[in-house]
């Protein structure tokens, strides 16, 4: 990122992180995918995919909007938190069950909610801009990801932590 000199500069770097992070993102939820055992969570996780590659899109083309070149900047906040992910589900988790679902759900939730604020402030930052067209789809992507939370949430209270409990 080069130094911002004004709110839309702003804006346009914070949209190419949002679009490594998502990238970021979707790599590890692919591979938690693979490992989840409870069928609720494993179609969460695939829906999930979609997701993200349709706010990616998204990203794309308000960049593309603000006639700039349409690329990402490396993410290192999703850096950090994939690590994260990749450490305890993929590394230190069990190999499957309901304990290894209860820390997918965990580390899905702790990347989720960076995205809900990394796209609830790109959206303030287009409403400051004026942007309405930008915050109106940004706003609906922060809902999306909210409401994949809300239901990741659900599960777990639900189901997949009094699987764990019972393991």
């Amino acid at each position: 990122m080069s130094t911002p000199e004004n709110l839309n500069d702003v804006y346009v770097d914070e949209l190419k992180d949002l679009w490594s992070a998502n990238d970021q993102m979707l790599r590890v939820i692919k591979k938690f995918a693979t490992k989840a055992s409870d069928a609720s969570l494993k179609e969460m996780l695939t829906e999930s995919q979609e997701g993200i590659a349709g706010h990616t899109a998204i990203l794309k083309e308000l960049i593309a909007g603000q006639n700039e070149k349409v690329s990402k900047d490396h993410c290192k906040g999703m850096e950090g938190l994939v690590a994260e992910a990749t450490k305890h589900v993929l590394e230190e988790g069990p190999d499957k069950g309901p304990v290894l679902d209860v820390l997918i759900i965990a580390q899905y939730q702790r990347m989720t909610h960076y995205g809900i604020a990394g796209f609830g402030t790109a959206a303030a930052y287009a409403k400051a801009l004026g942007l309405k067209d930008d915050n109106k789809k940004l706003r609906n992507a922060t809902k999306d990801i909210y409401g994949g939370d809300e239901y990741m949430t659900k599960l777990a209270e639900s189901t997949v932590n009094i699987q764990a409990e019972d393991a």
